[in-house]
């Protein structure tokens, strides 16, 4: 069989333990062989593409186990705030959109850890910035929103509002809203709001996968698709305009994936419908995480749970009893605690694969119950680069020794996958590789990284976005590795990020993806 594409590579990464090799042979979207370009070459026939980038390291298609993709393209469709210094800056973007456009303005990624101090906003700088236009804005982690005055009155949000479960309207001493609100009240902001059309939504992936391409991404677990989201995705996927492997999670809020539900797990080499996404807990940046203990920096709180107690017990039963591979947030060591119990009543085993997406503060204790269950741990390496500033300060110098603890969870025995979670970080998967390793920002903060004992080696890193992905989506018989047989999905770099030295991953850039043995280079 002559070859439909040879990829000529520096190097081919592998994570086989194979010889080293500079060259794969793709046929049919397969891996035909793996060697030494000197002997690959015969399967070069007069229709096989050569792609010769020995420029680059190729490794395993990094896949990206928490990413929203409809998410990441509606932040680049809307309006994006992400790094605005203070509320007024963000008021001043909300000024230009309003005099630009008509009806609701969208967007997300204001952050009031960044502003001069550290709370929540009101809804007058908004309100000043657009009076005629309801503004909803999502905030960095999505786990709160701030409106304007015009998208409270459009919701019917008043003072005699009451307040949802596992949400907060925050208020005023008077009871007034003051313009943010929650996790599970965000709806009430939000539900107003058009629904998108499917046009929409497509758009918006459209708009997503290039972006996901140039981060090194070849596919990505996505945790929340809605029905509607599904819905297009397989009509991009029936149409060959889907160049991205999803591993979907429903959104359990989403009342339309009820036929989905009844339908079963939908393995797919594109679009694989096999899990449920449940919340256990809010965000550690809005103090909605849920903890044992009090905040530190806020000790009238331990934060908000979603779901939780019976509710979630039944859920974890009733989507385990379909097959479904459930995939719980908790970042909260509280959260933790009860998603360990749920799976447990429901005798979770390691074949189920159940997921803690996050698992961001998790007790020792815990740990190992993780491990004795065989429930992943779906992390996020960028999180802790971006949250170091604070992340103490909120949970304190007890805490904050099992938070963020990838090494512990590793040693404890739990399996680890790897993400971004963006939009709320960038997608890139390099930046991923050198968190986990360096504990340090794009800036290289903190010097000498944070908490440095709990960073991955190179290895590990690299794994966790190719191996561990593979297991957490089901899929180590043939993606996460670069092997005959295996799907023709791979990652070209710069460099190797086995070998060089830590403080090089910053310099690392991506060449482009091959997907189902079609090259995308990086735009």
């Amino acid at each position: 069989m002559f070859a439909d594409l040879i990829v000529r590579a520096r190097r081919v990464v592998s994570l086989t333990g194979a010889p080293p090799a500079d060259a794969v042979a793709v046929a049919r979207g397969r891996v035909l062989a793996v060697g030494a370009w000197s002997d690959l070459d015969a399967l070069r026939g007069p229709q096989t593409q050569v792609l010769d980038r020995r420029d680059a390291v190729l490794v395993p298609g990094l896949v990206d186990s928490h990413a929203h993709l409809t998410g990441l393209g509606m932040t680049i469709a809307q309006l994006d705030v992400t790094g605005a210094t203070s509320a007024a800056a963000v008021a001043d973007q909300v000024r230009a959109a309003a005099a630009a456009g008509e009806g609701w303005i969208m967007g997300r990624g204001w952050d009031q850890t960044l502003w001069a101090h550290d709370r929540f906003p009101t809804h007058h700088p908004l309100t000043a910035a657009a009076p005629d236009r309801p503004v909803c804005l999502r905030r960095i982690d999505g786990h709160a929103v701030w409106a304007n005055a015009a998208a409270l009155q459009a919701a019917g949000v008043t003072a005699h509002t009451p307040e949802p479960a596992g949400g907060q309207i925050v208020r005023d001493a008077a009871g007034a809203p003051t313009g943010v609100l929650l996790d599970a009240a965000m709806p009430l902001i939000e539900g107003a709001a058009p629904a998108p059309t499917d046009a929409q939504v497509r758009a918006w992936v459209l708009a997503a996968i290039p972006a996901l391409h140039a981060a090194g991404l070849t596919g990505v677990h996505d945790p929340g698709a809605t029905a509607q989201m599904v819905r297009v995705y397989r009509a991009l996927a029936a149409e060959g305009a889907l160049p991205l492997r999803v591993h979907v999670l429903l959104d359990d809020t989403d009342p339309a994936i009820a036929p989905l539900v009844e339908a079963g797990p939908a393995p797919d080499p594109w679009v694989a419908v096999r899990g449920v996404k449940l919340f256990g807990d809010g965000a550690l940046g809005s103090c909605g995480a849920w903890l044992h203990a009090p905040y530190s920096d806020a000790p009238h709180t331990c934060g908000l749970p979603i779901v939780h107690g019976a509710a979630l017990r039944q859920k974890v039963a009733d989507y385990g009893a379909r097959g479904f591979q459930l995939a719980v947030h908790a970042i909260g060591d509280r959260a933790a605690t009860e998603v360990l119990d749920a799976f447990e009543a429901a005798g979770a085993v390691p074949a189920h694969r159940w997921r803690i997406e996050h698992a961001q503060i998790v007790r020792p204790a815990d740990q190992a119950r993780m491990a004795r269950m065989g429930v992943l741990a779906l992390v996020q390496p960028t999180h802790a680069t971006s949250d170091h500033r604070w992340a103490e300060r909120r949970l304190g110098p007890e805490r904050i020794t099992y938070a963020y603890a990838w090494r512990s969870l590793q040693r404890a025995g739990v399996g680890l996958a790897l993400g971004s979670d963006c939009p709320i970080e960038r997608p890139s998967a390099v930046a991923g590789l050198r968190a986990a390793v360096t504990r340090q920002d794009a800036d290289g903060q903190p010097p000498g990284g944070w908490y440095p004992a709990e960073a991955l080696t190179p290895a590990e890193a690299l794994e966790g976005f190719t191996v561990g992905s593979a297991v957490a989506g089901f899929m180590e018989h043939r993606r996460g590795r670069v092997a005959r047989g295996f799907d023709a999905d791979f990652t070209l770099l710069s460099d190797d990020p086995l070998t060089v030295e830590p403080a090089a991953l910053h310099g690392l850039t991506v060449h482009g993806v091959v997907v189902a043995g079609r090259w995308h280079p990086a735009r």
